[in-house]
This record gives C-alpha cells, structure tokens and sequence, in this order.
C-alpha cells in the first residue's frame, strides 16, 4: 500500500473522486452516500477501482463491504486500519479527521 500519502491527502482525494461525479452536490465527509442515492452498483465498483489504483493496494474480500464505502470517513478508517494491520473485528470504522 502506499505509505506516502497521509490521512489528508487520502481524505482529499476521496472527497475529490465523489465530487467529480457529483460536483453540483455538496457532500460532507460523514455523508452516507448510498443512502443519499449517489451510489448505484456501478458507481460502488469504479469506487472500489478508484480506491486500489491510488492507494497501491487490494482491498480484502473481508474489507468488500457496504459499511467500510458509505462516507469518505469510513473509506479513510478503511485505509487507516489497511495501513495498520488491523481487521474490522479489532477497529470499526469511525469519523476521521485530517
């Protein structure tokens, strides 16, 4: 994985994916983005996509799961936890800050 880019270049560039695809939308970072409606199944794939070209990284088949993609918060834990070694069962995803 990528080790050069901090927590806040990893936020930005999430933040900066989801608003080209939505740029008229203004989307906090703890924003539900499926429940909102921006998210269809294709979208969830050049999510994920997006997320293993920038980052240098596969994600789990274990870490495939709608809870750890529902915010750019939860997308950075994701990282955050990737980064560390951990799994979901020793950290759940939480709000992040830059």
């Amino acid at each position: 994985m990528s080790s050069e880019l901090t927590l806040t270049e990893i936020r930005t560039q999430v933040r900066e994916f989801i608003a080209g695809r939505y740029p008229q939308q203004e989307i906090a970072d703890h924003d539900d983005i499926f429940a909102l409606g921006y998210v269809n199944s294709l979208f969830a794939m050049e999510l994920v996509v997006f997320l293993e070209k920038v980052f240098g990284a596969t994600i789990p088949n274990q870490e495939l799961q709608i809870d750890n993609f529902r915010s750019v918060d939860r997308m950075v834990s994701l990282f955050e936890r990737m980064r560390s070694g951990g799994s979901p069962a020793e950290a759940a995803p939480v709000a992040v800050s830059g």
